[in-house]
């Protein structure tokens, strides 16, 4: 059974783990070091433990399994991860739309991310539940030294209001 809620502080290595070995199941088409991967687990564990009340997680049998984040608690997911273990079993879309209805919650139409282009199944993720691709950049990624393309998608929550006048037929 999949449950949707807050993050709790003692949760903090668990989602750290989390979001690390998705990380480094993304970044496979990208490549990368071990040195990079390091740096990754301080970010991810010094994200957590700064942000943990920011963070929807999504648990399996009693267990987390994913986690997302606002980091502004806006309208922009700026973290979203499921462990690879617990993938294709509905548990992104679950925690997605219950982000979606967040952000709906807090007064905003659309919903905004941005992830790398080359990471195929996110960018696929996303598009079967509603998200466009709104633009696509490159710039240079010290850290990789070499080029990096980065896609950013929306959503609209709310269908707009129509225009014109009167009642149309």
């Amino acid at each position: 059974m999949h449950h949707v809620r807050n993050a709790r502080e003692d949760e903090i290595d668990a989602l750290t783990g989390i979001g690390l070995r998705a990380w480094a199941q993304a970044m496979g088409p990208i490549g990368g070091t071990e040195a990079m991967l390091q740096n990754a687990l301080r970010a991810f564990g010094d994200f957590v433990r700064s942000s943990w009340v920011k963070i929807t997680v999504i648990e399996e049998g009693g267990v987390p399994a994913g986690w997302a984040s606002r980091e502004a608690l806006d309208e922009q997911i700026t973290d979203f991860w499921i462990d690879p273990d617990h993938q294709r079993r509905g548990l992104g879309s679950e925690l997605l739309q219950a982000v979606e209805e967040e952000v709906r919650q807090h007064g905003f139409d659309e919903i905004k991310l941005e992830t790398h282009a080359h990471n195929t199944d996110a960018v696929s993720f996303f598009e079967k539940n509603g998200y466009r691709v709104n633009w696509l950049s490159i710039a240079y990624a010290p850290k990789l030294d070499q080029d990096v393309q980065s896609v950013g998608m929306s959503k609209q929550l709310v269908a707009p209001a129509p225009e014109g006048y009167g009642v149309e037929f």
